[in-house]
């Protein structure tokens, strides 16, 4: 009798789970190929650390419970932006237009998701809402024709009187969505940008000059330059933000390979079988354990109810009025706030967002195909997951969600932690993204998770991604003092000039508005800056193949690609490809599996 790949993967100390794998998803299981000795035994070895690897189909209850795992760790960078927005657009306390944009943006982000993982680049990575439009949308409602009128006390109290926004007075609606569909006509415009990037090869081309230096310093600031946000959440209580990271390391490390006996009905008899359950699901149990003590510090008074005493944010009970006022039921629709605006410099200054989500994006995709079993992406898949992302900044401006679309770190760093990779998982985040969108009250309950808990998380998680990016200096020759000073200097830059700009606030005056604003989101942008320095270094600086690395770079390319759990097929769009095949004239589309530069080798589908 034959043995699928993942029963043999899960032969490795995991028999009682293949056990139970076959008995709730033996249809998913046998409808698997066959493999040969010799492939089973490269599976084996290659995914000897992951229970579930790019192409494997959990059974249906674990891909809802380990979405939905993705769905809380992705929920309080997503939650953030509406909020951070509400001020500047004017929205004011408006608990229902928050709760409004809060179900959009999730509901725009399942969409994406669904959207990357299916046709774009193919990977377990999750879309969502990114800072990297923060700056610019916040530049732009700067100026003074956005800035917010006096009072706006009438179209508050119209609001609260409204079962829905759309029924508020014209004059309360044209307050806040006035400048909404200012936003929104900014993204439209910008994002042909990202778009036109991924279909016409130049985001590929450019990755043949993209050597281990210069995606090192790109992954690991995006840890780095996010422990202001994590010390700022963790800082509220730093007793329960430890406590959500002991609770992480607990249930990732010490218990990993603790299986939790459990029952199953099988054959018509009850069974007994053994389930890796806290590796599974480390993260989800780190944070619901630091949200259940804290709700129990709440009920009893523990924590102190005014907010200048320090350990108020730990408490559950701060944003029960946004529960309160949620919809129950809402769908979101393209131009529910009207039809968009378009300005030159608000287009202009959106721009630069654009670029800095695609830098950040390109080094989430090798760190996602590292942590998930998959070969290194090839080109072609580069492309097409960029112009995938700009499709979902259009589908962002188009529904009105305030903000554009990218991948998600943090659920990446859950990949490495729950050692889950399947596609399948992030496809259904998707969808329970898109149907919790639609039911307000629901999302609005994580809004109680306090930001000690989430500070924790973020520790764990953010901290996971820079390691990642350090990672690639493996292949690097570390004695050599050129490669010790781009490291060294793209690394700290990366962390030096954001901070600089930040705490000199007009300090560019070119005269041209729009020109300051590319200026200032650029270089605010620490994974821009320092994958900029090390690209730009790395490729002037003499060195040897062998001393930057990109020998040992390729090489590992090759065994990487080998030992994966799949081959570069995985990247394939999965319907069509006969027809990418039969004409000539698919092979010169960058973003097709078809493009012949992808059968050249792996050089230039790698950096």
């Amino acid at each position: 009798m034959h043995l699928t790949v993942k029963e043999e993967r899960l032969e490795l100390g995991l028999k009682e789970l293949a056990d139970d794998d076959t008995a709730f998803g033996g249809k998913e299981a046998n409808e698997q190929p066959a493999v040969d000795a010799a492939a089973r035994q490269k599976s084996a070895h290659s995914a000897a650390d992951l229970v579930y690897a790019l192409n494997d189909r959990p059974p249906w209850y674990l891909c809802i419970l380990l979405g939905f795992q993705h769905y809380v760790l992705a929920f309080g960078g997503i939650i953030a932006i509406p909020l951070i927005l509400a001020e500047p657009l004017c929205i004011g306390n408006n608990n229902m237009a928050k709760s409004q944009l809060i179900c959009t943006i999730f509901f725009v982000s399942g969409l994406s998701t669904l959207l990357q993982t299916s046709i774009g680049i193919r990977l377990p990575i999750l879309q969502g809402g990114t800072f990297s439009f923060i700056t610019p949308t916040l530049a732009i409602l700067a100026l003074p024709k956005w800035q917010c009128p006096a009072t706006q006390e009438p179209a508050m109290l119209s609001a609260h009187n409204a079962s829905s926004p759309l029924q508020m007075t014209e004059s309360g609606d044209e307050v806040w969505m006035s400048r909404m569909r200012e936003i929104q006509g900014a993204i439209l415009v910008s994002s042909l940008v990202q778009i036109t990037l991924g279909f016409t090869g130049l985001v590929g081309f450019v990755l043949r000059y993209i050597g281990p230096l210069a995606i090192a310093p790109t992954i690991n600031l995006i840890g780095l330059s996010l422990f202001t946000e994590a010390g700022k959440k963790s800082g509220g209580h730093w007793g329960i933000a430890a406590l959500t990271v002991c609770l992480i390391l607990l249930f990732s490390q010490y218990l990993s390979k603790v299986d939790v006996p459990l029952i199953a009905y099988k054959d018509k008899k009850w069974k007994v079988f053994h389930y890796p359950l806290f590796k599974l699901f480390s993260a989800l149990f780190g944070m619901c354990g630091g949200w259940l003590v804290c709700f129990l510090l709440t009920v009893f008074e523990v924590l102190p109810s005014k907010p200048d005493k320090y350990g108020y944010s730990a408490r559950t009970d701060i944003s029960l009025d946004a529960v309160a006022n949620s919809p129950w039921f809402h769908i979101p629709y393209p131009g529910q706030w009207g039809l968009p605006t378009v300005s030159v410099s608000s287009v202009l200054g959106m721009m630069a967002g654009v670029l800095a989500s695609t830098m950040e994006s390109i080094g989430d995709y090798y760190a996602c195909a590292r942590l998930s079993g998959a070969p290194p992406p090839p080109t072609h898949a580069i492309n097409r997951g960029i112009a995938v992302e700009g499709i979902g900044c259009i589908l962002a401006g188009l529904w009105g969600t305030g903000n554009g679309t990218t991948s998600y770190s943090q659920n990446i760093a859950a990949l490495g932690i729950t050692k889950v990779g399947s596609r399948l998982v992030l496809q259904t985040t998707g969808i329970l993204m898109i149907v919790l969108g639609i039911f307000g009250k629901f999302g609005a309950v994580f809004i109680t998770i306090p930001d000690p808990v989430i500070g924790g998380m973020f520790l764990i998680m953010f901290g996971m991604i820079a390691a990642v990016g350090i990672s690639n200096l493996q292949y690097v020759d570390l004695n050599s003092s050129r490669n010790l000073l781009i490291l060294g200097f793209s690394t700290f830059s990366g962390l030096v000039l954001p901070t600089w700009f930040h705490s000199n606030p007009g300090i560019i005056d070119t005269g041209i508005k729009e020109l300051d604003q590319i200026i200032v989101v650029l270089f605010t942008t620490h994974m821009f800056i320092g994958g900029f320095f090390g690209f730009i270094l790395d490729n002037t600086i003499p060195g040897s193949a062998e001393e930057r690395g990109l020998r040992k770079w390729q090489q590992h390319t090759a065994n990487q690609g080998s030992q994966a759990t799949c081959d570069q097929s995985c990247y394939d769009i999965p319907f069509c490809n006969v027809i990418w095949q039969r004409f000539r004239f698919f092979r010169y589309l960058p973003f097709l599996p078809s493009y012949k530069s992808s059968q050249r080798g792996t050089p230039e589908a790698s950096p």
